[in-house]
């Protein structure tokens, strides 16, 4: 799936590097022999899996705000990137409650800004020849039917987050038929895309209000996890398999930006759409030493029951699937969770994590 040659040297502009994926992300391009440059605000949690792994070290790093338009341009023009690819986001539900405004700025007017910044540079004879905006399964109008969501369903989203990433799918939409239309593709050589991903787990995941990193803390705190929708439904899938994606993604956009200019769903299998519940007992079983949970409902908040993404779209024309299933993905999170109790080499293990996944792309 992954062309290591390809990478090599390549010049990746990466927003949000210093969050949970960014950091998985930043650590498989540099294996790859890539040049990043990242523009984030600093780690949005300590611990971090950006300060453990010491990815300051090796990428290029400035410290910034999406929403600020001046800046986003200068460093995109200083990296002249050949890959861009904008994970910066409020992430959280819940916080876009709290911060809506916030949130949207963020979310809307940081993938205006930084689609803005690649057309200005564009124009300005600097190379872009892929762009991908990372967004979420949560962009879709949540009907709770049974079957996967595909690219061409409706947009929506209920809460400020999920909708401002739909309003962020919206935006790169207009952006890529006004200024980088693929029937023009010959003119400007910009592939423009999107991706959804589904609920992403791994290692080195401090956020606050995700299901995993709560059960982390509460293990390593010995105290017990409190779940509040334990029916809930997602697509768990590892960090390593959306970030394989957007890497094949931009692989195919910089082949043919043609073809591949499109939204993408890069979700689980169908087995992997598991409930709260179910995973929080099956990590309990995997880590033992009396490892439990208690539920205790909380309905101040709307959260949907059922979510699930089909991806038969990019199995079908990237070549991608998932390789790690999720009791895979488990054990690698309670290997990683053990290392960091244990005070061992974070990167190293990462490294090797990444080395495994990638290894089955020829198994």
């Amino acid at each position: 799936m992954i062309d290591k040659a390809f990478w090599k040297n390549k010049n990746v502009f990466i927003t949000g590097h210093t969050g949970f994926k960014g950091s998985w992300l930043c650590l498989w391009l540099h294996s790859l022999g890539a040049n990043i440059t990242g523009f984030s605000l600093p780690p949005p949690t300590n611990p971090s899996l950006f300060h453990l792994c010491g990815i300051d070290s090796f990428v290029h790093t400035i410290i910034g705000d999406v929403r600020s338009k001046r800046s986003l341009q200068e460093a995109l023009v200083q990296a002249q990137p050949e890959i861009v690819i904008h994970l910066a986001a409020q992430p959280l539900v819940r916080a876009s409650y709290d911060i809506p405004c916030d949130t949207y700025e963020i979310n809307v007017m940081g993938t205006v800004n930084l689609l803005e910044a690649v057309r200005l540079a564009t124009r300005n004879g600097i190379g872009v020849k892929a762009v991908i905006n990372v967004t979420t399964d949560k962009c879709y109008e949540n009907k709770e039917w049974a079957w996967g969501y595909r690219e061409e369903d409706v947009l929506g989203g209920y809460d400020p987050y999920s909708n401002s990433k739909a309003c962020s799918e919206l935006v790169t939409m207009s952006y890529r038929n006004s200024f980088f239309h693929p029937d023009d593709y010959s003119a400007h050589g910009v592939g423009t895309a999107s991706a959804r991903a589904g609920n992403v787990i791994g290692g080195g995941d401090w956020a606050t209000d995700r299901l995993i990193p709560d059960f982390i803390r509460a293990l390593l705190g010995e105290t017990k996890l409190n779940i509040r929708n334990p029916g809930a439904i997602r697509p768990w899938q590892h960090v390593l398999e959306p970030i394989g994606g957007y890497m094949l993604l931009a692989q195919k956009l910089c082949e043919d930006g043609r073809r591949f200019s499109q939204s993408w769903n890069f979700g689980p299998s169908d087995q992997d759409a598991q409930t709260v519940e179910w995973i929080v007992n099956k990590l309990c079983a995997k880590w033992g030493e009396n490892a439990a949970f208690e539920i205790v409902p909380d309905a101040k908040w709307h959260e949907a029951h059922y979510l699930k993404l089909d991806c038969s779209k990019a199995r079908g024309e990237l070549g991608w699937k998932p390789k790690w299933n999720l009791d895979q993905a488990l054990d690698r999170i309670v290997d990683w969770t053990r290392a960091y109790q244990q005070k061992k080499d974070l990167r190293a293990l990462c490294l090797t994590q990444i080395e495994e996944y990638g290894k089955e792309d020829t198994g």
